[in-house]
């Protein structure tokens, strides 16, 4: 009787083995790459889950074959009798599993994994068992309203030419899942009106289908704008499919402000407000004229400088007092000759020399070894965050582990050496001992680019490869050069890059608007990256002279540039804005008494005061989310209580000291403080219940509390 029944296992066992060949690389890595047993809560975690690590996403197969066979001695697999192996019983949760079951006894990923072990766990021949191909359908998904549904088919191409329907191994997941949800079959349901990204992700390759739910409401008629360049031919395009109605073109008032603050970060003074409003040019002549004189004034200059001064680390605590000061000068002149920006980026990679008499070359003095000067690299200039690629591939990304260091390579060879002056350091290329180094085998990786140029360019194995790498970076031909800086600056003048965040450019996150986002960028490669130029046709577009008032069919939107989305302003804007309002002068220690806030050369001037509180950066890295723009109840109780706004309301020498020793009339002082803090003029009713406020007691005190309100109300601290 015993031997019958172990004769009808065995039985059972070769029935099911006899099955077509499994292996590991075609089958069963993706079963566990589904079930999320590499995912990082699970085995994939950094440091694996119950003493059991997988590579996160299963991107190194050949490792996780290797775990499940050799970990704990080979002890997860039964070969005799497959069915009582770990890798089957904790999933089945046949005995106690930490990440629950994962699949059922009598499904398909049990049967095959299996028959897996059964067939002696074979790895596969990766020349016939890779995925060279994946076909995803459909390329959108386009709802009329939300609760309708669509089903997504994956289909892929193995290395053999064997072809296969892998949708239900196939990772679908939505980046914005109250607007489009994903179940376990692919099939997405529309649930709110918006868009959506779905990533889908199968054994290395990625890929994305847009998604869009409509508005359902009827009577939308499209009501066209007036079209002053290619933005807004690009913008109204989508607004119109999507059944989004733009708002009209803000007032001249709002507009000057506006753009008086995103080009210089300064306000526009009282008399600028009058004469611009008061200009009886038509408004798109006049506003194009404004915009060519900020951009040649030299507050435009302080404020850019503010701005590549927090991405390159300009500061003392990297550079001392003097490299920072040279840094800073260097970036500033660079700003005011409008230095092409493949130029600019161009010298900063290839500085050599002393950081005193080449500042440029402070570049490398703040991240000093060459991985973290290749992720700052690749993140500033390219928009690609290059880091998760250290410890594996990117999980989201095509990028691999072994291209984060043949990136890394580029900048093995920079050497650091104190120079003859206190503080002066010297960038040099070192003439041996350089090799960059690959974690896992610890063999000599050679410099590569990321990706190959439609010209190839040459990679040098010497210690100069880094001119190597800045001229394939900053070529027209890199996809990612130009791109990335059309997407930054965009998102200077709208609060958000088409690609957001702007320093994340990935397949994963793609672009709102890629039609307008690739006109950019022709924009910025047929102009031979002149970044004013760039600036100039963004801000005189319809869609950046928009109102933030919203109508019935753009209220919701916030990724489609259909009205203004009002920003705080920042740190250094606000501080700035306080004193031009008041007509005092901001007090800093260590710098002339005349000095501004976008003057300043680092975050150590000031330290701890008001910028600090409302936002402005420590410097310590390239990303631009260190900036904050945030709201707090430190903040709120700094402008109510702070001395900042109090000192400048009250200062002697002030504009509401000087006002009311003018002997100006109540009206005129109400008006000259909106003017001065909001740029506009009062309402009727604000006048009149300004004036009867002065009226009511001591004139000076009074006319300081009305502007301490306008300082401390929303429409003083936002751009709009």
């Amino acid at each position: 009787m015993l031997l019958k029944l172990v004769l009808s296992v065995s039985l059972a066992a070769a029935g099911l083995a006899a099955e077509e060949q499994v292996t590991f690389l075609r089958d069963v890595a993706p079963i566990l790459n589904k079930t999320g047993c590499t995912s990082g809560p699970c085995h994939g975690a950094a440091k694996g889950k119950n003493g059991f690590k997988l590579s996160l996403r299963g991107y190194d197969p050949q490792y996780d074959y290797e775990a499940l066979l050799y970990d704990l001695s080979g002890r997860r697999f039964n070969r005799a009798d497959p069915g009582k192996s770990l890798m089957l019983a904790k999933p089945a949760q046949e005995i106690a599993h930490g990440g629950g079951l994962r699949f059922e006894k009598d499904s398909d990923y049990y049967k095959t994994i299996y028959n897996w072990i059964a067939q002696g766990v074979p790895f596969g021949d990766p020349a016939k068992d890779s995925v060279v191909e994946m076909k995803v359908e459909p390329k959108e998904i386009f709802m009329t309203k939300p609760g309708e549904t669509a089903a997504v088919k994956v289909v892929v191409r193995y290395q053999d030419g064997a072809i296969r329907d892998v949708t239900r191994e196939t990772s679908v997941e939505s980046n914005i899942p109250d607007v489009a949800s994903v179940d376990v079959k692919a099939a997405v349901k529309g649930e709110r009106v918006g868009e959506a990204t779905l990533l889908v992700r199968y054994s290395g390759k990625f890929s994305t289908i847009p998604v869009t739910v409509l508005n359902p409401k009827p009577g939308f008629a499209w009501k066209p704008l007036p079209q002053y360049n290619y933005v807004d031919q690009q913008i109204d395009t989508k607004l119109e499919r999507l059944k989004i109605q733009p708002s009209p073109v803000a007032d001249d008032a709002a507009f000057l402000r506006r753009v008086s603050l995103d080009l210089t970060g300064l306000l526009p003074p009282p008399e600028a407000v009058r004469a611009f409003v008061a200009d009886p040019a038509p408004a798109r002549v006049k506003r194009s004229k404004m915009i060519d004189r900020l951009i040649a004034s030299p507050a435009y200059v302080d404020h850019w400088t503010v701005k590549w001064g927090d991405l390159l680390q300009t500061s003392r605590k990297y550079l001392g007092e003097k490299g920072a000061y040279e840094f800073q000068q260097w970036i500033r002149d660079s700003v005011a000759s409008n230095k092409p920006y493949n130029k600019l980026v161009h010298e900063l990679l290839t500085s050599r020399g002393s950081s005193y008499d080449d500042p440029a070359a402070n570049f490398f003095r703040v991240t000093r070894e060459a991985k973290p000067t290749m992720e700052k690299t690749t993140q500033v200039f390219l928009g690609v965050r290059m880091v998760c690629a250290q410890c594996h591939d990117h999980p989201f990304e095509r990028w691999t582990q072994t291209q984060y260091y043949q990136m890394a390579a580029f900048f093995s060879a920079v050497g650091l050496r104190a120079g003859y002056e206190v503080g002066e350091e010297i960038v040099f290329d070192q003439r041996s001992g350089y090799e960059m180094k690959h974690p896992k085998d610890g063999h000599v990786v050679k410099p590569e680019f990321m990706l190959a140029l439609n010209q190839p360019l040459p990679v040098p194995d010497d210690q100069r490869r880094r001119d190597a790498l800045a001229q394939w970076l900053t070529s027209k031909d890199n996809p990612f050069f130009a791109n990335a800086i059309a997407n930054r600056v965009w998102s200077y003048f709208f609060g958000r890059g088409i690609i957001d965040p702007v320093d994340d450019i990935r397949a994963s996150n793609p672009a709102t608007n890629p039609a307008l986002l690739e006109a950019l960028t022709n924009d910025v490669l047929d102009h031979n990256f002149d970044l004013q130029q760039l600036m100039r046709t963004i801000t005189n577009s319809r869609a950046y002279q928009a109102s933030f008032t919203t109508n019935e069919w753009n209220q919701n939107d916030r990724d489609n540039f259909s009205h203004a989305m009002p920003r705080r302003l920042s740190a250094e804007e606000l501080m700035d804005a306080v004193s031009s309002a008041a007509g005092a002068r901001p007090h800093f220690p260590e710098v002339p008494e005349d000095t501004m806030a976008e003057q300043l050369v680092d975050p150590h001037i000031g330290q701890e005061g008001f910028l600090d509180v409302f936002g402005r950066p420590p410097r310590e890295s390239s990303c631009e989310c260190e900036r904050r723009s945030d709201f707090s109840l430190p903040q709120a109780l700094n402008l109510v209580n702070g001395k900042t706004i109090s000192d400048a309301v009250a200062d002697p020498k002030g504009r509401v000291a000087k006002l009311v020793l003018s002997g100006k009339g109540d009206g005129a002082i109400v008006e000259e403080l909106y003017l001065a803090s909001l740029n506009r003029m009062p309402t009727a009713a604000e006048n009149d219940l300004g004036v009867k406020y002065l009226a009511g007691g001591s004139k000076a005190g009074r006319a300081q509390d009305l502007l301490w309100a306008l300082l401390n109300s929303k429409g003083f601290l936002y751009i709009y």
